[in-house]
This record gives structure tokens, C-alpha cells and sequence, in this order.
């Protein structure tokens, strides 16, 4: 126990100090070698924006806008995309007939979607959540059905043998647990496109709330500090969001693949 805990303290230690050296280098660089504000605001000068923008209350309605459309985003994306994987996956006759119609889309920059979403939903949420959707359908689709694919024919065959003889409870019982670790790399692949996706969108005119939406407003007025502030929430967010995945998925779904199980 107490082994464990000096290391998770010198882990913690390093982490802390890399990011002390790496904030000490930016105020150095702002404040000797570039000199202006429009071009590098100091970490002093975020600082104070980010009171603002706590102060003013702006931060809790376009933080909580922006994963108003990253949730509808993944929704629609879970709902469609894996059991659209999962069936590509195990039937073949739907991978053929809906393969060609996924490798014509998927190179189709989430971006160029913009109008679109525009035209059928209009300055909405829905809009923003559906250029999410966008990026992530692809990559939840593609590792779904490359989990599944690759599922062992040996799984398969000792579950006929004990009985489990149905697709539905082959799939259920075999094949989800067998593919899971490649789903939940596709989720975490879409969820970073997709966080890409919600800045794109929110900053080119698909909602007037948000973090990218922030962005793009402050550079107008030239208030890059503000700007930095609303980056460095974007960064955090995301960083929080992952690692709240991970840890779920690590610690719950998938403790057998690290052989933690007691």
C-alpha cells in the first residue's frame, strides 16, 4: 500500500512539474520575447479572462451548450453506428450490400456537411449534434465491424457445442464480449473527431452557442486571451471526457483483457 502510494506521488509529482516548466516557458515567451497580446497573451492574461467569463457566468451556458451537441452527436452515433457494425460483421450479406455505400461516404470531410445540417435543421442544436454524428458514425462503424470480423471461429464453435445455437444469443454472449476492446477503441477514436467536429461546426455558423462558437466571436474582437481561455477549455474538457471513458472501460468492461479480474 504504501509503495503504491509513493509511486502514484512521484507519477503525479511529474506530470505536475511538466506543467509548471511548460506554463514558466509560455509567460518567459509572452512576456520577453514576443510582447503582444494580440499575437500571445501571457498565462497572467488568460488568467484574468478566465475570471471574466466565471464572474459573467458564460462559461457554464456555452460549456454546457457544447455538450448539449457532443451528446446528441454520440447518441445518435451509438445508436446507429454499432448495431449498423455489428451487423456488417456478422452477416455478410449486409456488409456487401451496405460496404459500398460507407466507403463512398466516409471520405466526405464531416465540414461539407455544414450546409446541409444548416438547411435541414437550421441555427439548432440538432444541426451542431449532426456534424458530430457525422465524424463519429465512421470510425464506431469500421472497429465494430473489425471486431466482430475478427471474433475466433473457435468462440464460435464451442458456444454451437454447449447449446448457444441462435445468432442473437451468439452475438450477445460471444461475439460483444469477444469484440468489445475493438468497440471502445472505435468510441474513443469518434469521441476525439467528433469534439474536432462540435468546435468546426459551433465556429462556422451551425449554433451561436458554444465553446468554438466563443472562439470565433473573440477573434473578431481581437480578444485573443479570450480566445486561449476557450482553447484550453476545449483541451480540458476532452482530456476529461477521455479519461472518463477509459477509465470506466478500463476498469469495468474490459478488466479480463488486462487479466486484473478478481
Amino acid at each position: 500500500m504504501k509503495i503504491n502510494f509513493i509511486k502514484t506521488i512521484e507519477e503525479k509529482g511529474v506530470e505536475a512539474l511538466s506543467l509548471i516548466f511548460a506554463i514558466a516557458i509560455w509567460q518567459l515567451a509572452a512576456d520577453r520575447i514576443v510582447q503582444n497580446k494580440l499575437l500571445l497573451p501571457s498565462f497572467y492574461d488568460v488568467l484574468i479572462s478566465f475570471s471574466v467569463i466565471v464572474k459573467n457566468g458564460l462559461i457554464y451556458t456555452d460549456t454546457l451548450t457544447s455538450l448539449l451537441h457532443f451528446s446528441i452527436g454520440i447518441a445518435a452515433a451509438f445508436i446507429l453506428g454499432i448495431p449498423l457494425g455489428i451487423a456488417m460483421g456478422w452477416f455478410k450479406a449486409v456488409n456487401r450490400a451496405v460496404d459500398p455505400i460507407i466507403e463512398i461516404l466516409r471520405p466526405i470531410p464531416p465540414l461539407a456537411w455544414i450546409p446541409f445540417a444548416i438547411v435541414w435543421f437550421g441555427l439548432t442544436h440538432q444541426a451542431a449534434g449532426f456534424v458530430v454524428f457525422v465524424g463519429m458514425i465512421f470510425p464506431i462503424i469500421i472497429n465494430t465491424y473489425t471486431g466482430f470480423k475478427n471474433v475466433p471461429r473457435v468462440y464460435v464453435e464451442a458456444a454451437k457445442v454447449l447449446g448457444c445455437t441462435r445468432n442473437i444469443d451468439l452475438i450477445r454472449f460471444v461475439a460483444i464480449p469477444s469484440a468489445m476492446p475493438s468497440i471502445a477503441a472505435g468510441i474513443r477514436i469518434a469521441m476525439g473527431v467528433g469534439w474536432m467536429c462540435l468546435v468546426a461546426a459551433e465556429m462556422f455558423g451551425v449554433s451561436n452557442r458554444g465553446l468554438g462558437y466563443q472562439i470565433w466571436h473573440n477573434y473578431y474582437l481581437h480578444r485573443m486571451d479570450f480566445v486561449l481561455v476557450y482553447m484550453l477549455l476545449l483541451g480540458f474538457i476532452g482530456l476529461l471526457i477521455d479519461r472518463f471513458f477509459r477509465y470506466y472501460v478500463d476498469e469495468k468492461l474490459l478488466r479480463w483483457k488486462t487479466g486484473t479480474v478478481v
